[in-house]
């Protein structure tokens, strides 16, 4: 591993999306590639048990070894994604290491599920997708400015993406048994103590907020900060500090852990899960309170802030305000633009040209928290920098929010009322984190590096978190799925399933297989069948509708009538008499043509209007036969509708010429299946996709059913 960092803490800048010469912006984002990427590899230096790769720091998270091989994965599943290159490096890792990030409900997180590779074949891959990035940075196109459309938003994604996990790595290596980690100098912790300042109620005038940008913003950008959001925001008050570890011991010591009345419902569920006494960085010994850091446990820095989640962080509000009989609350996160605005806290570019270091923000200082009185903003302290802040907020979209398709998952999935957004960046936030527009959200029991800012408000937030699905692509699903049937033509997903179950009756009916599931319907109606059925999907998104269908029962979209007017649906499982199988069915994401080995051992693999958007079909076709038990079956249904820009030309499998004669896609079936299966039947199955009210397209699908020999 590279370990340039631990001489060198080099202060990186996020290149600007527009420029006057595109070789120099080249050079400039090559750089910027260059020394993140070997930042995040000089994190991992701080582990010094191989062993401690392959161990759970947290138990709702993958062992460390996912989070090294993910970013690099990353890079060339995006770029593959994007076209910008059609090679793969491993197939294996760039599976197993592809998605788990997130405490996701279709996250995989059975470790008996993955046989992770050693260390030194992860760092050999981590070496090989450097080559190839710095290789496509060299000659990829490049005209200026990049905008969201442009390969080269991909490449920075993929910059930003391992930025955030260079946070998230961070605080599983905090978790990490001590004889596994080791300090060194270039993540060297603060070793100032000083004395505690007296935390104090200072004013905030009322003033309008406006967040949100637009698409000719300067630097990058994740979706969730695009569009507009604007609010007035009332007078308030807010902590002139972040809350110490001083100020929160005394909750500790007043049995805040142990009186249930500061707790909500969902504080004290994860009370009785976790057991927790105090912060999950206080270590408790004989002689009082310490503090993990990184790789080393000190005394108890009293003026340091505390590291808390949202839910103890709410507490600890409920106790001030009992304490100061006031009410004490989280702040908002337009209430926290308002003490940003109010305080003429710079932007990015206005701090690089700052004489000074004007927050501990972006590895500028110390690998650790500083004191509370160490950086002034105005007339507070830390409001951008140190830990990230809480907020009562729990993330939405803006108006006019829309999904960047290189990255479907990333927001979309906390649009759930269970991630709440935190604000201002800690000391290690990098890249797209420092900046003002970002906006990341975590689950309310979840750990960073984050404390909280205590108001005084009685301010009513008024957004919307019930989350309809307006995304035209997924809607349009949504209601092909689940929707109701149009000009007499029966339900396509369910038909199929029916064909399907029918055509098993006289075989096992343990196991099912269900490729490009899309929202689920067919994996829910062939679980009346069999005992387990797994529905995969390549997108993230289609994968989330159906899991929220199959966790709440509900799933609610939108679907647009004509013009600006939508209709609003609701869909219930118990509708379909589908509520009493929701156990028989998972949802996992993952690539077709790339899918995991645990993927075998199926009586059934159902692969519905598949084939004609896989960019390798042949390859997934033949990886079929060793997933599939003696005797069972494979489904196929597809129009047909091959397009270039699906499926490579010479990926076809049918609908072109060979030697002057027609091949059709059924007889490229025949070539490719004959040597493991048999063909037993076909049937032409119609299906109707609704775009609006008055717009509808009428296809017929083709079907065959196949025998493993």
């Amino acid at each position: 591993m590279n370990d340039m960092f631990q001489t060198d803490r080099t202060i990186i800048k996020m290149p600007t999306l527009d420029g006057e010469s595109a070789e120099e912006k080249r050079q400039e984002i090559k750089r910027y590639f260059h020394l993140s990427y070997k930042r995040y590899e000089s994190l991992f230096t701080l582990i010094v048990n191989e062993n401690a790769y392959f161990q759970k720091a947290d138990p709702l998270r993958h062992p460390l070894i996912f989070y090294y091989g993910h970013t690099a994965v990353f890079y060339v599943n995006k770029c593959k994604l994007a076209k910008i290159t059609d090679r793969r490096i491993d197939a294996k890792m760039e599976s197993i290491f592809a998605v788990g990030v997130d405490e996701m409900l279709w996250d995989d997180l059975d470790e008996k599920h993955y046989d992770w590779p050693s260390l030194p074949e992860v760092q050999a891959y981590r070496d090989s997708v450097y080559t190839l990035m710095i290789d496509i940075i060299d000659r990829l196109p490049l005209e200026l400015p990049v905008t969201e459309a442009s390969p080269w938003w991909v490449i920075l994604m993929g910059i930003e993406h391992e930025n955030i996990h260079l946070e998230t790595s961070s605080v599983l290596i905090r978790q990490l048994p001590l004889n596994d980690v080791r300090a060194n100098g270039g993540w060297k912790a603060c070793e100032d103590e000083s004395r505690v300042p007296r935390n104090e109620i200072l004013d905030v005038e009322e003033g309008i907020v406006t967040l949100g940008k637009y698409k000719d913003e300067k630097f990058f950008g994740w979706d969730n900060e695009y569009g507009r959001h604007q609010a007035k925001i009332p007078a308030f008050k807010a902590a002139k500090y972040l809350t110490s570890h001083a100020e929160y011991l005394e909750f500790v010591e007043a049995g805040g852990y142990h009186n249930d009345a500061y707790w909500c419902d969902e504080g004290k569920a994860w009370k009785a899960y976790s057991n927790a006494q105090y912060p999950l960085f206080w270590v408790e010994k004989e002689n009082g309170f310490y503090l993990r850091t990184l790789a080393q446990e000190i005394p108890l820095p009293l003026s340091w802030p505390v590291e808390v989640n949202y839910l103890e962080a709410a507490a600890f509000c409920r106790y001030k305000s009992e304490k100061l009989g006031t009410p004490i609350t989280l702040p908002t996160e337009d209430e926290y633009i308002r003490l940003r605005d109010a305080n003429a806290v710079p932007g990015y570019s206005q701090r690089l040209q700052y004489q000074g270091v004007y927050a501990h923000i972006n590895l500028e200082g110390y690998a650790s928290s500083v004191p509370v009185d160490s950086y002034k903003q105005g007339a507070f302290y830390d409001i951008i920098g140190n830990v990230w802040q809480w907020t009562r907020t729990p993330i939405y979209p803006f108006e006019n929010f829309k999904v960047h398709p290189m990255y479907d998952d990333f927001t979309v999935p906390t649009f759930d009322g269970k991630h709440n957004l935190m604000k201002g960046g800690s000391w290690i936030s990098c890249g797209n984190l420092v900046l003002h527009e970002s906006r990341y959200a975590f689950r309310r029991h979840f750990y960073q590096h984050a404390g909280f800012r205590y108001v005084q408000s009685e301010y009513e937030e008024k957004i919307v978190t019930d989350y309809y699905t307006k995304e035209t692509i997924v809607a349009q699903y949504c209601h092909f799925g689940w929707g109701e049937n149009s000009f007499g033509v029966p339900n396509y997903p369910a038909v199929c399933a029916s064909i399907a179950l029918e055509a098993m009756k006289d075989k096992p009916r343990k196991k099912a297989l269900d490729i490009g599931c899309a929202i689920g319907r067919s994996t829910f109606e062939l679980a009346r069948g069999f005992d387990e059925v797994i529905g995969l999907d390549f997108s993230a998104r289609f994968i989330q509708e159906a899991q929220v269908l199959k966790e709440y029962g509900v799933l609610r979209y939108t679907m647009p009538i004509e013009g600006e007017i939508e209709q609003f649906y609701e869909v219930h499982l118990k509708h379909f008499d589908l509520e009493n199988i929701c156990s028989k069915v998972s949802f996992w994401q993952d690539d077709a043509c790339n899918l995991k080995p645990i993927y075998k051992g199926f009586d059934l693999i159902f692969a519905g209007n598949l084939i004609d958007r896989l960019y390798d079909p042949k390859k997934f076709l033949h990886s079929m036969a060793d997933r599939i038990n003696r005797g069972g079956l494979l489904i196929l249904t597809s129009p047909y509708t091959w397009q270039e820009e699906s499926t490579p030309k010479e990926k076809w499998i049918g609908g072109y010429k060979r030697d002057g004669e027609n091949v059709s896609t059924l007889q490229g079936l025949e070539e490719i299946l004959d040597d493991n299966f048999r063909l037993l039947d076909t049937r032409d199955i119609p299906f109707v996709i609704q775009e609006t009210a008055r717009k509808h397209q009428h296809t017929i699908a083709q079907m065959s059913i196949w025998e493993k020999r």
